[in-house]
């Protein structure tokens, strides 16, 4: 006898909002990526600065628009199956739909060399930023995969369901956690960082 069961889905904001993914028959996690923009103006540093806090995604846990977001949602779906007088799980598919908020900056072409170098090293940043966090929640998928086919099997599935929500629990508060701490250390990190950009591109740039 065979028991299906959709997992929580789990929607996390580190910057991060719920979006829906269609299953796939594989058995490995299933990832699903796309990328979105929004239109920013302005002519100078402190314009730029403006309409990004003004236009920038808005995400509830901090309160506050950012330069850029990733949404993500996990989901999936497992079956159970008797073996013997034992509820185990026969198969596990995981889900996790990353969607990257990325700005385009449209006086881009009309802007001086040094506006020009300047945004390219502030808009790389900030695809950088929000690639890590997909590539994070990709890592916490697979884990939560693993972790769910390493449940042995119980006495009844009710027991089994119980330890899989409490296993799916633990690894999105693990999913949570990692995400915070890279934005704690991406934000101390900050100045320092967009200084090597720019010194790079500049330096680049006179080479040519």
């Amino acid at each position: 006898m065979k028991n299906s069961r959709r997992l929580r889905a789990a929607s996390i904001w580190a910057a991060l909002i719920g979006i829906s993914l269609p299953l796939s028959a594989s058995a490995d996690v299933v990832v699903q990526k796309s990328i979105t923009y929004f239109q920013i103006g302005g002519r100078t540093p402190a314009d730029l600065d403006a309409e990004l806090s003004r236009k920038g995604p808005f995400t509830q846990a901090s309160g506050n628009r950012h330069p850029g977001a990733t949404q993500i949602r996990f989901g999936g779906d497992l079956t159970y199956t008797r073996r013997g007088d034992r509820c185990a799980i026969e198969d596990v598919r995981v889900t996790v739909a990353t969607k990257l908020i990325l700005p385009r900056w449209k006086n881009r072409n009309r802007a001086t060399q040094d506006m020009a170098t300047l945004w390219d090293a502030l808009s790389s940043d900030i695809k950088r930023h929000e690639e890590r966090h997909a590539e994070i929640a990709r890592q916490h998928a697979k884990l939560l995969e693993q972790r769910l086919l390493k449940l042995r099997p119980t006495r009844d599935c009710e027991t089994l369901q119980d330890r899989v929500s409490e296993t799916t629990d633990e690894v999105t508060v693990a999913h949570d956690e990692a995400q915070m701490r890279f934005d704690r250390v991406e934000a101390k990190n900050f100045e320092d960082r967009m200084a090597r950009i720019l010194r790079h591109r500049l330096e680049t740039r006179e080479d040519r």
